[in-house]
C-alpha cells in the first residue's frame, strides 16, 4: 500500500463565479476583443459548437474560459455510460482544476520557473499559473483542445503561455520543466506506464509533481502505487464547497527519489 503523508492543508478559496445578470452585464467576454489569431479560432469553434464564456477568479486571477455548453455536440451520439473512453474529459472545468489552480496561485516560485500542464483541457491551472509568474507551457492530445486553450489564454490576457500537442503513448523529445502539473488525468489504466514515462523525460531532477484527483476516483491509488518506486508521495485533502455537494480533492505531490 503506498505510504503518504501530509504536506498542508488550508481551505480552498476558489470559485466559479455566479453568472447573474448583474455580474453578466459587467463581465461578459466580449468575443471581438480578441487578437486576430484567437478571433479567428474563436469563430471556427463557434460555427461548429454551441460555446460560452464562463469567468473564473482564483484568488486575485480573473480568468475567461471557452467552454461547450451542448455536450450532445461533442459527444456526437456515443453513450459515455456504456464507454468511460469516449467521455471527452477535457470539455469540463473539473473540481480537481479548480482547486489545483487556488494552489498553485499561493505556491512560492522563483522568477521564470517554468510549469508543464499535462492534460490541460481548458487550461484553468496552467493559466493560473502563467498569471502567477510562472513561465507556462499547457499540453493536450488534439488540436482542437489546443485551439480552446489558446482562446482561453487570449481571453484571460496572458500572451505568454505556449502551447504544445502531447501523446502519452508517443512523446516527442522533451526539454525539463520545474514543475508538472495535472487535474484528473488518471482515469485510464493503460496510461500510467506512458504517464510515468513523459514525467521522466519532462521533470528536472530536482523538479515537483503535483496532481489533483477526486478523492473517490479509483485509478488514483494503483496509479501511485506505481509512482512510488520513483518518487516520494505526500498528499494533502481539500473540500471545495459547492451549490451541489462538497467536493473532496486530493492533492499530490511527487518527488524524484534522487
Amino acid at each position: 500500500m503506498v505510504q503518504v503523508d501530509i504536506f498542508i492543508d488550508y481551505p480552498v478559496a476558489a470559485l466559479w463565479l455566479p453568472v447573474s445578470p448583474s455580474f453578466k452585464r459587467e463581465n461578459t467576454m466580449d468575443p471581438q476583443t480578441l487578437p486576430a489569431y484567437e478571433r479567428s479560432l474563436y469563430n471556427t469553434v463557434k460555427d461548429r459548437y454551441t460555446v460560452a464564456f464562463e469567468p473564473l477568479k482564483i484568488r486575485e486571477h480573473k480568468l475567461q474560459l471557452l467552454k461547450i455548453t451542448d455536450l450532445e455536440q461533442i459527444l456526437e451520439g456515443k453513450d459515455p455510460l456504456k464507454d468511460v473512453s469516449t467521455f471527452p474529459f477535457w470539455i469540463r472545468l473539473w473540481e480537481a482544476a479548480i482547486v489545483l489552480s487556488e494552489f498553485i496561485a499561493g505556491l512560492p516560485h522563483e522568477q521564470e520557473t517554468t510549469l508543464l500542464e499535462l492534460g490541460a483541457g481548458l487550461g484553468a491551472p496552467g493559466l493560473t499559473a502563467a498569471a502567477a509568474g510562472f513561465s507556462v507551457t499547457l499540453t493536450d492530445y488534439e488540436e482542437l483542445i489546443l485551439d480552446f486553450e489558446r482562446i482561453n489564454a487570449a481571453a484571460s490576457k496572458l500572451d505568454t503561455v505556449r502551447f504544445a500537442m502531447l501523446d502519452w503513448l508517443n512523446p516527442p523529445e522533451m526539454e525539463q520543466y520545474d514543475v508538472i502539473v495535472g487535474a484528473e488525468i488518471l482515469f485510464r489504466e493503460e496510461f500510467f506506464k506512458p504517464l510515468l514515462n513523459v514525467l521522466r523525460k519532462a521533470l528536472k531532477p530536482d523538479g515537483v509533481i503535483y496532481l489533483a484527483h477526486d478523492s473517490n476516483r479509483r485509478s488514483l491509488a494503483p496509479f501511485l502505487e506505481m509512482a512510488e518506486k520513483e518518487y516520494r508521495i505526500s498528499a494533502s485533502q481539500r473540500k471545495l464547497k459547492s451549490l451541489d455537494e462538497d467536493k473532496i480533492i486530493l492533492l499530490t505531490r511527487l518527488q524524484p527519489r534522487g
